[in-house]
């Protein structure tokens, strides 16, 4: 294996290592908990390219569902999976994949916030339609509890991962260089 292949497999399983670790800094306030781990996802999607981003969280994915306890609060197995925050957990390929295509194609800062944001709301769409079906509960009460008590620590987690990942890549764009 060359330098290269190497490099690429050790950021991506250390983003999973970042995404596993983030995911345990929560705080259970009802069936979905305020949890870092959308800023592990965030930083995977703004540092990665999109094919290694979506390695990374198919590890991740793949890690907890075989039972070892990477989600929110120190969770795993599949029983999480196809619980009510299954769908958030399925949901974090959109909120980092977006993000990643923007990076990729270097578009400016903006559309990172943007294209984070967009992943964000898809993240919540698939994950409330995936708690309202598991749970039955409306898609009101879906919302209150799932998305609402998020928005304003989710905005926050998007400015800081689109910040921090961006002087990251500047201080270290020769060894994060994937090309």
């Amino acid at each position: 294996m060359n330098n290269t292949k190497t490099k690429k497999l050790v950021v991506a399983a250390l983003m999973t290592a970042i995404i596993a670790i983030t995911a345990q800094i929560s705080i259970p306030i009802g069936a979905v908990p305020l949890s870092l781990g959308v800023l592990g996802v965030l930083l995977a999607g703004l540092l990665l390219p999109p094919t290694l981003c979506a390695a990374s969280l198919a590890t991740y994915v793949l890690i907890g569902a075989i039972g070892l306890p990477v989600f929110a609060g120190f969770k795993g197995g599949p029983a999480v999976l196809v619980g009510p925050t299954g769908g958030y957990i399925l949901g974090y390929f959109l909120l980092a994949l977006i993000p990643a295509l923007i990076v990729k194609y270097k578009l400016p800062i903006w559309c990172e916030f943007a294209g984070a944001g967009l992943g964000l709301l898809l993240d919540y769409l698939l994950g409330t339609f995936w708690f309202m079906f598991v749970t039955e509960n409306t898609f009101i009460a879906s919302l209150g509890f799932c998305v609402t008590p998020f928005v304003i620590p989710d905005i926050a987690k998007i400015i800081a991962a689109v910040l921090l990942a961006r002087a990251i890549r500047k201080r270290m764009s020769a060894q994060l260089s994937f090309e």
